[in-house]
């Protein structure tokens, strides 16, 4: 039986979730191709019907990552202004919800520890993601009136990184909470969101 087009993006849509769901839980060196075709409804032998290989489909899953980070950048700032937008996004990002979302959530905290070891079009899309998402906190610093906007999203993105990667792995609650409340809190001041105390 033959399938349309439109069946075969929708399927292939299905596997990227599968995967980037198990590179998130257990990381993509231990992403099992039958298990993502389990995950995704599928039998493992049509697996080749979309990906030539495993490497082809992290590097594909991790693409697939970051297309749902910057639609999450989008929703947290859409019909906002600028500093609205990085206010609603700065707490969304260093939230209990997206600390304790580690199935969901950013591929940039749950990924940078792995990605030396990859093959280079997983880093590829890894970087390109990067970049995307700095561009698009760059913009909003930039009509901020922030002189080197896109170097202080680098700095602002990598806090962020940071932040929810200590909170992730704080066994104590409270401070696990501590860290994200402190990092919020400091980032909206160091980027005039806040006024000072």
């Amino acid at each position: 039986m033959r399938y349309d087009t439109e069946h075969k993006q929708k399927t292939r849509a299905m596997v990227l979730q599968a995967a980037a769901k198990s590179i998130r839980a257990d990381g993509p060196d231990r992403v099992a191709v039958a298990g993502v075709m389990a995950e995704a409804g599928l039998t493992h032998g049509g697996f080749y019907a979309h990906f030539k290989s495993k490497d082809e489909l992290v590097a594909a899953a991790i693409g697939q990552m970051f297309e749902d980070a910057r639609a999450r950048v989008e929703h947290e700032t859409a019909g906002r202004g600028p500093a609205e937008g990085l206010v609603a996004y700065i707490d969304f990002y260093l939230s209990k919800r997206h600390r304790d979302a580690r199935g969901q959530g950013c591929p940039m905290a749950a990924l940078s520890s792995d990605l030396p070891r990859l093959a280079e079009p997983a880093r590829d899309q890894f970087a390109a993601g990067v970049q995307g998402i700095t561009a698009s906190l760059g913009e909003r610093l930039d009509a901020l009136g922030h002189a080197d906007a896109e170097a202080e999203a680098r700095s602002v993105l990598a806090e962020l990184i940071g932040a929810l990667s200590l909170a992730r792995v704080e066994p104590d609650a409270k401070r696990s909470e501590a860290i994200l409340a402190a990092s919020r809190s400091q980032l909206k001041r160091r980027l005039g969101l806040e006024p000072r105390a």
